[in-house]
C-alpha cells in the first residue's frame, strides 16, 4: 500500500471517529431536553428558516421520508410543531414550529451553540477556517464522485 493510500484511509478513520465524538457531545446536550438528534434537527430548521414543506425538511436534515414522518409525529404530540396544508396545492403539507417549540428552542439553542463553540475551541480561528474549507472540499468532491457512479 502506498503512503498516499495509507494516509487516505487514516484520514477517513479520523474523520469518522471525530464526527462520532462530536455527535455524541451534541446528543448529550440536547437529550437533557427530551429530544433526539433528528427531532432537534427538525426543530432547528423550522426555528431558523420558518415553516417548510415536509419534503424539504428531509432533504435539508438528511432524513428518510419514512423516518421524518415519525419524527414530525413525535414533535407534534409534544406540541412543538404542527402540520399545515398548503392553500394552493393539496399535495403539499407544511410543518411549522409552535410557540411552545419556539420557547424550547430559545432555551436549547444558546446551550447547543455554546457546546459547538467549545468543541471547536481547540482550533485557532485560522485553523477553523481552513478546517471548514478542507472538509467542504472533500464533501463536494465525494458528492461529485457519487453523481458519476
Amino acid at each position: 500500500m502506498s503512503e498516499r493510500e495509507e494516509l487516505s484511509l487514516r484520514a477517513l478513520t479520523v474523520l469518522l471517529r471525530s464526527s462520532q465524538h462530536v455527535q455524541e457531545s451534541i446528543k448529550r446536550s440536547i437529550s437533557k431536553f427530551n429530544l433526539n438528534a433528528s427531532e432537534f434537527g427538525v426543530l432547528e430548521l423550522l426555528y431558523h428558516k420558518g415553516e417548510q414543506p415536509i419534503q424539504n425538511i428531509g432533504k435539508k436534515i438528511l432524513l428518510a421520508s419514512s423516518s421524518l414522518t415519525y419524527v414530525i409525529d413525535k414533535l407534534e404530540s409534544k406540541g412543538y410543531v404542527h402540520r399545515k396544508p398548503c392553500e394552493t396545492d393539496r399535495r403539499v403539507i407544511f410543518t411549522a414550529i409552535t410557540d411552545e417549540g419556539r420557547e424550547l428552542m430559545n432555551q436549547i439553542f444558546p446551550i447547543n451553540e455554546k457546546d459547538i463553540v467549545s468543541i471547536f475551541s481547540v482550533l485557532e480561528e485560522d485553523e477553523l477556517k481552513q478546517y471548514v474549507e478542507l472538509v467542504k472540499k472533500i464533501g463536494l468532491h465525494a458528492e461529485e464522485l457519487n453523481k458519476s457512479h
